[in-house]
């Protein structure tokens, strides 16, 4: 990245999913996590970086919780509602910045239940995707053995896992160029299941940048406490008994 340039960077933070898989009648993103909502960590955690200038957060319609959530943060946090798919959601953020954001600004798209990000992640993301025209995202390469099912629950073969990649968040685009493909991929009605796969339809490469196995997506009941277990050991000052509950909940 240019020493002596810095375009306007904005956060998104996807947040109309009901985590379904959490087993839990409250939103994983709204559930507390050392005293603060889920959401909270994850908007510290890509906000923290002195080069984002603010965040959307895109909520479900009629979304019961956020009105009883007490976010903080020194930066702006707008919202806007969000889509029955996250491509959706992603696509009205950004077009709520375009009225706003610079020509040229870059977005971080950033799970709301990624809790655990570091800010060495999002620095070494930022110093290689705003170097490559396809932008860039967090990812982790594959080291267990994959195996392919078959139709009744059995082993149908071995996949081969050179080469293959978990993808993780933030995923770094300019603003433009991912609204653009967005705009695309749901007037065509193409399914996405990340944003870079939006960018790769229209023949666009980002850089994969590697991430730390910590930068851990809470869909589980067991991820909750192995969040708490990785936030503990990131930031050891912290003490459990005494993080006041700010959830509002």
């Amino acid at each position: 990245m240019n020493a002596d340039y810095h375009p306007e960077i904005w956060a998104v933070l996807p947040a109309a999913g009901s985590g379904r898989r959490m087993q839990s009648e409250i939103p994983k993103q709204y559930l507390s996590l050392l005293g603060r909502p889920v959401l909270q960590w994850s908007l510290d955690a890509v906000t923290r970086h002195r080069l984002v200038r603010g965040t959307v957060i895109a909520l479900a319609e009629g979304d019961p919780w956020w009105p009883r959530t007490r976010l903080h943060s020194d930066k702006p946090v707008l919202t806007v509602g969000g889509g029955a798919e996250r491509s959706e959601s992603v696509f009205n953020a950004l077009s709520l910045l375009r009225g706003q954001a610079g020509a040229d600004s870059w977005v971080l798209v950033h799970d709301a239940v990624r809790p655990c990000l570091t800010e060495a992640e999002v620095e070494a993301l930022l110093g290689r995707g705003m170097n490559s025209a396809g932008g860039g995202l967090l990812a982790s390469p594959v080291r267990d053995t994959l195996k392919r099912e078959d139709n009744a629950g059995c082993v149908a073969r071995t996949a081969e896992r050179s080469g293959l990649w978990h993808a993780m968040t933030p995923q770094l685009f300019p603003l433009r160029s991912l609204h653009a493909a967005l705009a695309r991929v749901i007037e065509q009605g193409l399914e996405v299941t990340d944003e870079a796969q939006a960018m790769e339809q229209f023949g666009q490469r980002p850089v994969l940048v590697e991430g730390r196995s910590t930068n851990l997506k809470i869909t589980r009941p067991a991820d909750l406490p192995l969040a708490k277990a990785i936030l503990l050991a990131l930031h050891p000052e912290l003490e459990t008994d005494h993080v006041p509950d700010r959830t509002g909940l």
